[in-house]
């Protein structure tokens, strides 16, 4: 087992299909997991889309802190956990661009504008997960 540098451990985010695993706060205190799709772009952000009345997105509203873990399920192992707080971006463009991205990375190059179009529009926000911790661990089988 050893310790991701920031290089590795931005390298694994962007890897492949991985689901996210966001875990937050309901609004009656119990805590919650489920998966996302996400961008990590080059600002640092683990960016996710999703509507703007979603449980995730009024749960994030009322408790921002949020932990998110991103796994690699087969040997050698391998996962990043980032502590984060969210953030709401209701821009228009924005929300397109981040629904065009993870159609695109999780169903497809061909399959992007559709899923931009589907997920990107009147109702949909961007949910910013700025980092303030990171643990990255890697070759957890040896």
């Amino acid at each position: 087992m050893r310790t991701m540098n920031r290089p590795e451990w931005e390298a694994f985010l962007r890897e492949g299909r991985r689901t996210a695993k966001l875990a937050y706060l309901l609004p009656n205190g119990r805590p919650t997991v489920t998966p996302v799709w996400f961008v990590y772009d080059d600002d640092g952000v683990i960016r996710v889309e999703t509507g703007g009345e979603s449980g995730k997105a009024k749960a994030l509203s009322a408790e921002p802190r949020a932990s998110i873990v991103v796994d690699l399920e087969e040997p050698p192992y391998a996962f990043v956990r980032v502590a984060a707080t969210a953030r709401f971006v209701d821009d228009p463009n924005e929300v397109y661009r981040v629904a065009y991205e993870t159609g695109g990375r999780y169903m497809g190059p061909d399959k992007a504008e559709e899923y931009g179009r589907r997920n990107g529009g009147p109702g949909q926000v961007v949910i910013e997960f700025h980092p303030t911790k990171v643990t990255a661990t890697t070759d957890l089988a040896d």
